[in-house]
């Protein structure tokens, strides 16, 4: 196979959003060909399915796809992820196009383009486009869910101090002002099984609870929690169940229902590697006209799903560029994103976890954690390690000292390469051994 270029390829990746109202010039035409060629050559097509995963040369054309820095080695992909190069460029045409002349192309042009992307995310979570709301991140999705729940003064709430602290002082507010209480349920992670977690939150979950809060993959670990088991206790009991997906969407294989969630948030500017500032709320069917939205509408009791996109003036550069977010997941494909991640992770922890000072703190088993990962080194206190690894070695991490997880958190993404995670298992070693 001829090696292809990088404006080949974003001319081959650059999709249209799916809308038809946009002049010509704004739409790119959609072809992923590129990458069933390569995947069929010849090479590959002989071996197992697992060649594309281990194959450098396709992953080093996939990081020229982002303008990733040559100067830092990003590993914390966990907290905000990059665009890729082609969503970079949409944003920035459809935000030129605004500018020419806002109220008409926002309000007259781009805004038609919402329900073709409500759609396309719904085919991505696998829900009906009547139940996904177009929102600007995880926090916000997840508060229309908290704050606009009917709850009175004594009703029972179930989370855990491992989830995310906006979600907790979300909850703990609706405390202090309306007087509900919340049963807080203590994890040890990695230590407990999955049947031990579904315990721990079986043991709160009584009859007089009426919401259950579950964080899919722990921000602070990555360990991924059974969701589904803990949502069918939870409805058993007559609770509803919150989702915060915010880590886990676009990074592991699922579908929303596979959750069993009532309510769910993600920011898709985290895996999906959509433009900063982008997220999506969802919310079952039946639940849409007795939730309130968090900013108010003309009709706050409409069984209509649109109701919770009522922000007011709002980027609809941000927001159209998600589809060209989503035919770049596409072209990668979400198993083989989801193999390549946990590969990259299986990678550096087999290389520094026999170290006698290094430990690693999550669960690396497939099934309890994918890229996000937090290691130790003994002797080295969180802060210390995080500034070593930035002044001297130029490697971008985020330190965990929260609760029960202490560490940095390491969280490569599909434009690392292994020559990436060689230079970090070299840095860490040599400081665990000085």
């Amino acid at each position: 196979m001829q090696p292809f270029q990088r404006r080949s390829f974003l001319s081959h990746v650059a999709a249209a959003s799916a809308i038809p109202f946009i002049p010509a010039f704004l739409k790119p035409e959609s072809d992923f060909s590129w990458i069933e060629n390569y995947k069929n050559t010849s090479a590959l097509a002989s071996s197992s399915a697992s060649a594309l995963v281990e194959d450098e040369k396709f992953w080093y054309q996939v990081k020229n796809m982002y303008s990733s820095s040559p100067a830092i080695l990003n590993l914390n992909n966990g907290g905000v992820s990059p665009q890729p190069i082609i969503v970079q460029e949409a944003f920035e045409r459809y935000n030129r196009l605004c500018n020419e002349a806002p109220s008409y192309y926002m309000w007259r042009i781009l805004d038609q383009g919402r329900e073709p992307l409500r759609q396309r995310l719904a085919t991505l979570a696998g829900t009906s486009a009547e139940e996904l709301a177009v929102v600007r991140n995880a926090s916000e999705a997840l508060e229309t869910a908290i704050f606009g729940l009917r709850l009175q003064k004594g009703d029972q709430v179930v989370l855990s101090k491992l989830d995310y602290p906006n979600m907790m002082n979300a909850w703990k507010q609706r405390e202090l002002r309306e007087g509900i209480v919340l049963k807080w349920v203590e994890l040890e992670l990695p230590k407990m099984t999955n049947d031990e977690i579904v315990k721990a939150f079986s043991d709160q979950i009584t009859d007089d609870v009426k919401v259950v809060h579950i964080t899919h993959m722990i921000n602070w670990d990555g360990h991924i929690l059974p969701a589904k088991k803990i949502a069918d206790i939870a409805h058993a009991h007559g609770a509803q169940v919150v989702v915060d997906g915010a880590h886990s969407f676009g990074h592991i294989q699922y579908k929303i229902p596979d959750l069993g969630a009532d309510y769910f948030g993600t920011s898709l500017h985290k895996w999906m590697c959509a433009p900063f500032g982008s997220g999506l709320l969802y919310v079952k069917k039946e639940n849409i006209a007795k939730l309130y939205p968090l900013l108010a509408p003309a009709e706050p009791e409409s069984a209509d799903i649109r109701k919770f996109e009522s922000l007011g003036t709002r980027s609809f550069a941000i927001e159209e560029a998600i589809g060209q977010a989503i035919d770049f997941y596409y072209s990668i494909g979400g198993d083989l994103k989801q193999q390549r991640l946990q590969y990259l992770k299986e990678y550096w922890t087999s290389a520094v976890k026999d170290h006698p000072k290094i430990q690693v703190k999550t669960d690396t088993h497939p099934s309890r954690s994918c890229a996000l990962c937090v290691v130790n080194v003994e002797g080295k206190k969180v802060s210390e390690l995080t500034e070593i690894l930035q002044s001297t070695y130029k490697i971008h991490v985020t330190g965990i000292d929260y609760y029960n997880v202490q560490g940095i958190r390491v969280t490569p993404h599909v434009y690392t390469v292994k020559a990436d995670l060689d230079r970090f298992i070299s840095a860490l070693t040599s400081i665990a051994n000085t």
